[in-house]
């Protein structure tokens, strides 16, 4: 398995169209030179920019805006822009990581107010991941703006479920002003069971679902997924100029550890290793663009976490980590070969010295959506193996997923 991860590798600072590689067991990799698609952002218009579109739903509204740090029109802040047309913002609510998108995974974030605009700032994020009544008390409709990247465990659609099931059980709209999925050009991954439902995975989709947020919302409303059925009034403002095929270049990373594409494009499949001793990378400039452990004999990649902002106490701080540096591999091979690669976990797995402790079997199983995936793994299934049983129900997915999407 070492030798057959190392031929996926890319040369570091490689770009354009890359030489074929040797392929791996069930990798799939391109045999021809790969040509890089290009990034569409200059032909797409965010529901966000599309003022004209839902300004006419908010005037005379006392509005709670749900966003974050990506919730920009160009330079502007989607709040901002708001105050300057007047528009009367009662409160901003913030997801994980907080208002500006500065705070750790999984860090608590106090309510506050923020520095700029004196608008009271509440978390949702925590204790309190649903807006209560209370909070609600001042408010007749919410908006939605943030980015998503079309992955399972990525808590914000999680927040998106609780802010639609408190409106619906209090009979407030909701507007979703949709962004590009920069993982929707492909669908891969377990579905999830819901004996595993969790806040980093609360509905039967896969790991990797193809929908935007705003895509996503008509189906947590569709399916009937709120808490006792409930539906919310829903409008979602769409994108102009996007479809699923096209690549869209993130213009603000959407949390503190996915700073580049090449991150983002990796997150799914490196997120599973949260749930595993393998360091991604966070307190490093590479986080989710490398892997490694102290002692790893997989890879000749050296790092060393640190404390940083964002990363204030990472997995193995201040200790040497070798592993893999899995970069230009992101920035490249992502979009011209779009799939889930389970290579490198199972490699990492197949290389611990200690394979009894590999799994942190809980969280693992609550970021895969199962069990089914660790114990493939563990009982030495391949590749090909293990993504054939996905089938049946990615197929069933995506059926579903038809009568939801808004873009070709």
């Amino acid at each position: 398995m070492v030798a057959k991860i190392a031929a996926l590798l890319l040369v570091a600072g490689c770009h354009g169209p890359v030489p074929a590689q040797e392929p791996t067991a069930g990798a799939q990799v391109p045999k021809a030179p790969v040509e890089v698609p290009d990034y569409a952002n200059g032909a797409i218009r965010t529901g966000a920019e599309r003022t004209e579109a839902y300004l006419p739903l908010l005037r005379g509204k006392r509005v709670a805006v749900v966003t974050n740090q990506t919730g920009m029109i160009g330079r502007t802040h989607l709040v901002d822009s708001l105050l300057a047309l007047q528009v009367d913002v009662a409160k901003v609510f913030a997801p994980e990581h907080g208002f500006r998108g500065t705070a750790d995974a999984g860090e608590m974030v106090a309510d506050q107010r923020d520095r700029q605009t004196g608008l009271p700032l509440v978390s949702l994020y925590g204790k309190n991941k649903k807006p209560s009544p209370a909070q609600l008390a001042d408010v007749d409709l919410l908006l939605f703006d943030i980015q998503d990247v079309g992955v399972r465990f990525y808590t914000y659609t999680s927040t998106l479920h609780y802010v639609m099931e408190a409106a619906a059980e209090l009979g407030k709209p909701v507007v979703v002003l949709d962004r590009p999925d920069p993982n929707g050009f492909y669908v891969d991954g377990p579905v999830l069971d819901t004996a595993y439902r969790s806040f980093v995975g609360m509905h039967p989709v896969p790991l990797v679902h193809g929908m935007t947020i705003g895509e996503y919302a008509r189906m947590i409303n569709g399916e009937r997924w709120l808490k006792d059925g409930v539906q919310c009034e829903l409008t979602v403002i769409p994108c102009e100029g996007y479809g699923h095929g096209l690549f869209y270049e993130l213009p603000v990373r959407p949390s503190p550890n996915l700073p580049t594409m090449a991150a983002i494009y990796l997150y799914p499949a490196l997120g599973l290793f949260e749930g595993t001793i393998v360091s991604v990378g966070r307190g490093t400039d590479r986080p989710f663009q490398c892997i490694g452990f102290p002692g790893c004999t997989l890879g000749d990649y050296h790092f060393t976490p640190r404390s940083m902002p964002g990363a204030k106490d990472p997995p193995y701080r201040d200790q040497a980590c070798t592993g893999l540096d899995l970069h230009v591999f992101g920035e490249i091979y992502s979009r011209a070969d779009p799939r889930l690669d389970l290579q490198w976990l199972i490699g990492m797995y197949q290389a611990a010295p200690d394979k009894a402790r590999f799994f942190h079997a809980t969280f693992f199983d609550k970021l895969a959506g199962g069990r089914a995936l660790r114990e493939a793994i563990i009982a030495g299934k391949t590749e090909t193996e293990i993504k054939r049983s996905w089938q049946p129900a990615l197929e069933a997915f995506g059926q579903k997923r038809k009568a939801y999407l808004l873009y070709p």
